[in-house]
């Protein structure tokens, strides 16, 4: 695994069935682009350890053991470090993000059997029982439990009294979906900071999504150009002329022939 591309291994897994994806080793890929030479094994290995650390196969052992004996919890000091977003260091500091500490308790789970899947309800990740329904997990708050007026409360507490909440907000939601919002969240810490090597990455990532649509393709082109990588961003947009369905064909191949002039 140590040696294994994370970027051609990402696109690997991304392609097969949404089902079979494994979150953490997909998790444990986007890690590798801020840490390169990441072990996998041994970050696998630690989940494994945390997974053989729950004394019972419950969604409540499971919850106590993570968010009460370990102490698990979201980092609110600094929401917004990328480490926040990389699943080697959540594990290792026991602070992240509502969607990676999610990732964290839905992979330890399926190591013992119990079933959740991920809510990703506008403005805040929350993890939902498959036995119960009813019940959902904030693994960012300490991994409190809350059923649908508690969830509700908490979309108001982001987005205002007066926004609407719709129940649809509460359904489960793809492997692909989350993988999509970890990479979208990098996107947004990378633009703020005017990183262009990480955001090089994750449009990259984000581009090689099954599925990933033109503007995706047009935005990696773009990260590209500026950093002077003309012939790489022209290829793209060539490619997208004669591949994509046709309407912006034309400005694509202007736009190429723009960035290769700019070789010269």
């Amino acid at each position: 695994m140590a040696e294994v591309d994370p970027g051609r291994r990402f696109a690997e897994l991304m392609a097969g069935p949404d089902a079979a994806l494994p979150l953490d080793e997909v998790a444990l890929l986007i890690a590798a682009h801020v840490r390169p030479g990441l072990d996998h094994g041994a970050e696998l290995a630690r989940l494994d350890r945390l997974a053989a650390g729950v004394r019972a196969p419950t969604l409540d052992t499971l919850r106590h053991h993570l968010f009460v004996e370990l102490g698990f919890t979201g980092n609110r000091g600094d929401y917004y470090d990328p480490d926040n977003s990389c699943i080697d260091q959540v594990v290792r500091r026991r602070l992240g993000i509502p969607i990676t500490l999610s990732v964290v308790m839905m992979e330890v789970g399926r190591r013992l059997g119990v079933p959740m899947a991920g809510v990703s309800m506008p403005g805040h990740f929350l993890v939902r029982d498959k036995v119960d329904p009813d019940v959902f997990i904030d693994p960012f708050d300490g991994g409190a439990v809350l059923d649908v007026r508690a969830c509700e409360q908490r979309f108001h507490d982001v987005h205002g009294s007066d926004a609407r909440f719709d129940t649809r907000f509460l359904e489960p939601v793809s492997r692909r979906a989350i993988v999509a919002r970890i990479l979208a969240n990098l996107d947004a810490i990378a633009t703020a900071r005017s990183d262009r090597p990480m955001l090089e990455w994750v449009t990259r990532l984000r581009a090689s999504m099954p599925g990933a649509g033109e503007e995706h393709q047009r935005r990696l082109a773009s990260v590209l150009a500026a950093s002077y990588r003309f012939d790489e961003a022209a290829d793209i947009l060539e490619r997208l002329a004669t591949t994509g369905p046709g309407g912006d064909a034309a400005d694509d191949l202007t736009a190429a022939r723009r960035l290769r002039a700019r070789l010269n």
